[in-house]
């Protein structure tokens, strides 16, 4: 056991965190010359065509240093701020971290939120300063960041290129000698902690364990002490490229069993197993309980697909653990279900992974956030959709959630940014110099109004060098609205929306341009409406497709034609009584970027 270590890597997005764990899988030949490959630890399309990491994966290493074999467990991290889930399970599982900075952008604000996490688990953290062989590499002023940030001696402060490889080799050796051996007794009882677990289709249900007491072996009898279910483990192992089995795993060793599970809802991460002929005391305490941040509902196209995405939303969840749903229903949409998400590129991704990895096309509603809702008789509601939203009579008042947002940039940028937040209701809190040419601004924020478009126009107004990290802090009292949408007077459920008052007429402007232009033209006329309670705020109106019904006579009598023309009236008039509209999911999608 004392030659094992477990560690993570955490940094802010794009600041080459796979690139170095290709190195560090190189230098330890974990990876043959032929398997080699760009993100080789990224295993989605999706991954590698966006660039980004969005699950944890870990990987066993095999290290000699000083004639002594050392095994090396390693876990890459997402490090967009949508996946922090991700990384606080990463770090419940290590005993030390790469803090890994970019030298050619410095700290970053995720960067920072990642190492809290870390440094409150008591993690051994070694920082790393990559991209070194980059034209616009601050060495020292990045150096200087890292040592008034975590206060360490400059010395400690790794300098390395995850592209050339350049100082990976002496970070493997930081690794060995200051992250600590994991603790734990090998002759106790069983005892080890889910991490993580992913759907086999021919095996079922794979769980990733970190093993903290005690080991496991093949055949054994064990019992996952949160659902108190027990099974046979048909196998375990360790995780080197592909699965790799094993006899045993022991303690302080990171590995997988199969026990031939087939339904997800017996798998849950943070969960404990034990052995039934040993067990252990007290359960694990698991990492931080999942908080998710926007909410939409999603629905088959086709209404008999119901059961289908059921099966498809649990196996996604075991790879997700941070996906939350329940069923709703709709009267437009029929039956579907009401989605958590920790935030937008979350939401992205897992409609995309739907669509790829079980080919279900789905409609998403447009996203909001949890509100509570008070009504005369004193109930508390809490209203995650705009459907469960009281009648404006029974109304006392409404609460919504507020965040604690962090953004750090460069001083050429405080003017646009401070717009920014004020446009969304922001308050600021504080503004702090970390050097001459970085700043960390403190805004208080409406979690509704950073929803939509916020992070999009952060990258935009700042070229992409604004860093942004959030938190959610209390409810606050505020004028919340239902917005409904109307297409000839009907209510069109999934564009209803909850707003604050202030902004309910733009928004609903915007909605109805926005659909004037999506929507296709019918021969008869159709009225757009975005109403508040019943009071209209603004209307669009789609004009009829005119059919030349005239076409046909040449000269005669003018009664001719007004006879046909009032018989295409007519007809207009009974399609309008009967005539639905169909929306595209275009219309659905193009709600969510209606400033761009």
């Amino acid at each position: 056991m004392k030659n094992i270590r477990n560690f993570c890597i955490i940094a802010h997005i794009d600041h080459g965190k796979s690139t170095l764990a290709d190195r560090l899988l190189e230098t330890t030949k974990t990876v043959s010359a032929r398997d080699m490959q760009n993100q080789v630890l990224d295993d989605m399309d999706l991954e590698k065509e966006r660039g980004i990491t969005i699950k944890s994966h870990a990987i066993q290493m095999d290290y000699v240093y000083n004639k002594e074999r050392y095994t090396l467990n390693l876990i890459d991290t997402p490090g967009h701020v949508d996946f922090s889930y991700e990384v606080s399970r990463a770090i419940a599982a290590c005993e030390g971290a790469l803090l890994l900075v970019d030298a050619t952008q410095g700290i970053q604000a995720q960067t920072i939120s990642n190492l809290y996490l870390a440094m409150d688990s008591g993690l051994e953290i070694i920082p790393v300063i990559n991209k070194i062989d980059m034209d616009g590499a601050m060495i020292e002023e990045v150096t200087d960041q890292i040592v008034d940030l975590i206060g360490c001696p400059r010395e400690s402060v790794m300098k390395a290129s995850g592209r050339t490889g350049l100082g990976v080799a002496e970070i493997l050796e930081q690794i060995v000698e200051r992250i600590p051996a994991p603790k734990g007794n090998p002759d106790a009882p069983l005892q080890a902690l889910i991490f993580d677990s992913v759907f086999n289709p021919f095996r079922g249900i794979i769980a990733y364990f970190k093993v903290l007491n005690g080991s496991i072996k093949k055949g054994d009898l064990v019992k996952f002490v949160n659902t108190g279910m027990q099974y046979g483990a048909d196998e375990v192992g360790v995780l080197k490229l592909k699965l790799s089995p094993a006899q045993e795993v022991f303690t302080g060793d990171v590995g997988y069993i199969i026990t031939g599970i087939k339904t997800s809802s017996e798998v849950k991460v943070g969960d404990t197993i034990t052995t039934v002929a040993q067990p252990c005391e007290e359960a694990i305490k698991g990492f931080e309980e999942v908080k998710p941040m926007v909410f939409a509902g999603v629905y088959p196209i086709d209404t008999d697909d119901y059961q289908e995405l059921r099966e498809s939303l649990d196996k996604l969840k075991l790879n997700d653990a941070s996906l939350v749903y329940e069923p709703e229903s709709s009267a437009a949409l029929g039956f579907g279900f009401r989605c958590g998400f920790l935030g937008l590129l979350h939401m992205e991704i897992v409609q995309e992974r739907l669509e790829r990895e079980f080919d279900m096309s789905v409609i998403t509603t447009i996203p909001n956030v949890s509100y509570k809702v008070y009504t005369n008789d004193g109930e508390l509601h809490i209203c995650n959709n705009p459907s469960d939203f009281p009648d404006p009579g029974r109304l006392d008042y409404s609460e919504e959630p507020y965040i604690k947002a962090s953004i750090i940039t460069k001083p050429d940028y405080i003017g646009p940014i401070m717009k920014l937040c004020m446009d969304k209701r922001g308050v600021i809190l504080n503004q702090t110099y970390l050097t001459p040419s970085r700043i960390e601004m403190i805004f208080e924020l409406p979690l509704a109004e950073i929803v939509f478009d916020f992070y999009d126009k952060l990258k935009s107004i700042s070229r992409g060098y604004a860093s942004f990290d959030y938190h959610p802090t209390e409810y606050k009292q505020a004028e919340i609205v239902k917005m409904d949408l109307k297409l000839n007077g009907e209510n069109v459920d999934p564009l209803s929306a909850l707003i604050h008052q202030s902004r309910a007429y733009d928004f609903g402007k915007k909605l109805c341009e926005k659909l004037k232009e999506l929507l296709p033209r019918q021969q008869f006329q159709i009225a757009i409406q975005a109403a508040v309670g019943a009071k209209v705020i603004a209307r669009e109106t789609i004009s009829a497709l005119r059919k030349d019904v005239t076409a046909k006579c040449y000269g005669g009598d003018i009664s001719r034609k007004r006879k046909l023309l009032e018989k295409q009236k007519e007809g207009k008039k009974k399609m309008k009584q009967i005539g639905t509209v169909e929306i595209p999911q275009s219309a659905f999608m193009a709600v969510l970027k209606l400033d761009s």
